[in-house]
């Protein structure tokens, strides 16, 4: 037992990476360890046992990383200052590794210390797009203009549209469906993924062999617009791992709030409140159920469309794309462009 008192910080971290490999917040977890890992090293702490992290160790940690900013893309890197929430992600992915070290005998001491409440260190963003800011974004994608002083030719606007191409394919499922962006962009029609039903009209946003998390991902009903556009995929909807370098570039463009207040989530908040006004208050345990707040009783995937069920929230998403629409004809529509077939190369799509 003393022996195993004396069990590294790090080994604990190692091993607790390796049995997360295979799990789906592994991409999450994985720089929030090494972050604490550039602590101990860059401190001097590599010996550093499990028993040893304490509240006055985890103090320090938190006062240096608040000190580093995150770094941002491969290339072109950006810093921006690190957030306490995001401190606080690394002090409870730590806290985990230090107990599942605990539960395998490794030692005999769980994590001494307690990570924050999320509420207590993290902002919810308060901007919320309207739905003229939405169809902005749609019109951002496939009417694009160009910058003041330049001219495109027809070939140069079809680029444009085909580079913007997944990014306006985030946006019609993100509104559609209400989803989180890790879901939109996990969306596909290939059989074997189980997903999108197209006889029932329904989604299934969690696709076959994914164990749900405590983010959850429910089964919802799709607009007929959006319905139509899935019948004519063949695999991931969204074709490329991450559209947020797009995103940005358009919120650059349209002139919408950066400073973590419009990150991609933006869209499912502001869908959610622009439909909460539609649903209505005594009906809103239905957007809590498309938002995976709550799960619906029924597995009968038609029955989702029942007024009791999803029917109401629904019937406020398909009115909010035909505001879209109406604003940005076309929204909902599949990307068109004036380029011969082979002028321009089609994205690839993800394996």
């Amino acid at each position: 037992m003393d022996a195993a008192a004396g069990h590294l910080v790090t080994q604990a971290i190692a091993d607790y990476l390796v049995a997360k490999r295979d799990v789906t917040s592994y991409d999450a977890i994985k720089p929030r360890l090494s972050h604490v890992f550039e602590f101990l090293e860059e401190t001097g702490r590599l010996g550093v046992t499990c028993d040893q992290v304490d509240e006055a160790l985890i103090a320090m940690f938190r006062a240096w990383s608040a000190k580093k900013p995150v770094i941002e893309g491969k290339h072109a890197r950006k810093e921006r200052e690190r957030a306490p929430g995001t401190t606080e992600a690394s002090v409870r992915s730590l806290a985990a590794a230090i107990n599942y070290a605990h539960g395998r005998h490794d030692t005999p001491f769980k994590a001494a210390f307690t990570a924050l409440p999320p509420a207590t260190v993290s902002r919810t963003p308060t901007f919320r797009a309207d739905v003229k800011q939405l169809a902005a974004m749609f019109r951002y994608c496939i009417d694009p203009q160009p910058s003041h002083g330049e001219t495109w030719s027809d070939k140069m606007r079809d680029r444009q549209k085909l580079h913007r191409q997944n990014l306006l394919r985030f946006l019609q499922i993100s509104v559609a469906t209400w989803c989180r962006p890790d879901a939109a962009h996990d969306v596909s029609t290939k059989p074997e993924r189980d997903q999108w039903i197209s006889k029932a009209r329904v989604l299934q946003l969690n696709p076959k062999g994914r164990r749900q998390t405590k983010k959850y991902r429910p089964s919802v009903p799709v607009p007929e617009r959006m319905a139509r556009l899935l019948d004519e995929t063949s695999g991931f909807f969204v074709t490329v791992d991450s559209v947020r370098k797009a995103f940005q570039a358009m919120l650059d463009e349209l002139g919408l709030p950066r400073d973590r207040e419009t990150g991609l989530k933006l869209i499912r908040r502001s869908v959610a409140q622009i439909c909460r006004r539609k649903i209505g208050e005594e009906r809103w345990r239905q957007g809590e159920i498309m938002l995976g707040h709550a799960k619906i009783s029924t597995s009968d995937l038609y029955a989702l469309f029942d007024p009791a069920n999803l029917g109401v929230a629904l019937a406020a998403t398909t009115d909010l794309i035909s505001e879209i629409e109406a604003l940005t004809p076309g929204a909902f529509s599949p990307l068109h462009t004036g380029t011969a077939p082979g002028n321009i190369r089609a994205v690839p799509q993800r394996g």
